[in-house]
């Protein structure tokens, strides 16, 4: 029993870091600062660090008499603030901080780091959609702000 719920925890971090994947890839052919890697890892953390959480619930060795209170959602906010200190480093200010960029990329990597949460707490379902649904936004609305004349094609998100 042990062994199969850690396979699937596995199994969720290989799922997240497909999903984180796919959304980092967008960010790596637009030449961001984070891509491809460093999506993917964020969401397998993510996924993982959940995971983890999860496990240690259903862990006997953590119950009556030790009294550790667990609490899953705590683990997301540990993941939310780590997530906050990269996604920070990817925004940078240029010209003497008149205009700012890296901010997409930085919403991006909470967006997988959210995913991969999902996936953590097996949600896959709603993993795939959210991942959907931020390429959408990547993908099609870039492409609408392009074709309406709202970005230069040299600027980008």
């Amino acid at each position: 029993m042990e062994m199969l719920s850690q396979l699937w925890v596995v199994g969720g971090t290989a799922y997240a870091m497909v999903l984180g994947g796919t959304i980092g890839l967008e960010r790596e052919l637009k030449n961001r600062p984070a891509g491809f890697r460093t999506h993917m890892l964020v969401a397998g953390a993510s996924s993982l660090l959940v995971g983890v959480g999860q496990l240690a619930i259903m862990d006997p060795r953590f119950r009556i008499p030790f009294l550790v209170n667990i609490d899953p959602l705590r683990l997301v906010e540990a993941v939310v603030a780590g997530v906050s200190f990269i996604g920070a480093g990817t925004i940078f200010a240029q010209r003497g901080g008149q205009a700012v960029s890296g901010i997409t990329t930085a919403a991006s990597l909470l967006m997988v780091a959210v995913i991969g949460a999902s996936t953590g707490l097996r949600y896959h379902l709603l993993a795939f959609a959210a991942t959907v649904l931020t390429l959408l936004v990547l993908f099609l609305l870039n492409f609408a702000e392009r074709k309406a004349g709202m970005k230069p094609p040299d600027e980008s998100s």
